[in-house]
């Protein structure tokens, strides 16, 4: 199942970290971000997002917060095996 491209407009009000992480979540739920996958660095996926970094960096700590990413110093954040 394809997730829809990122719209900030659309869905009920979140904060804007909320939906980006939400969207990920999704991306990840249907299989297009796969355990192992690393993702982008924080300026890609804000460039991605049209985001600023602190919009991804509060993003990727909810996703490590929901235990989704792992993110490894000097290496990257990665999508986690789910259980």
């Amino acid at each position: 199942m394809a997730v829809p491209p990122f719209d900030p407009h659309s869905g009920p009000p979140a904060y804007l970290y909320v939906q980006v992480a939400d969207h990920l979540a999704a991306r990840i739920s249907a299989g297009e971000l796969a355990p192992g996958y690393r993702l982008p660095g924080e300026r890609e996926l804000a460039d991605t997002y049209q985001v600023a970094v602190g919009t991804i960096r509060q993003a990727l700590d909810e996703l490590r917060r929901r235990g989704l990413v792992a993110t490894l110093a000097a290496k990257g954040t990665f999508v986690v095996q789910q259980a």
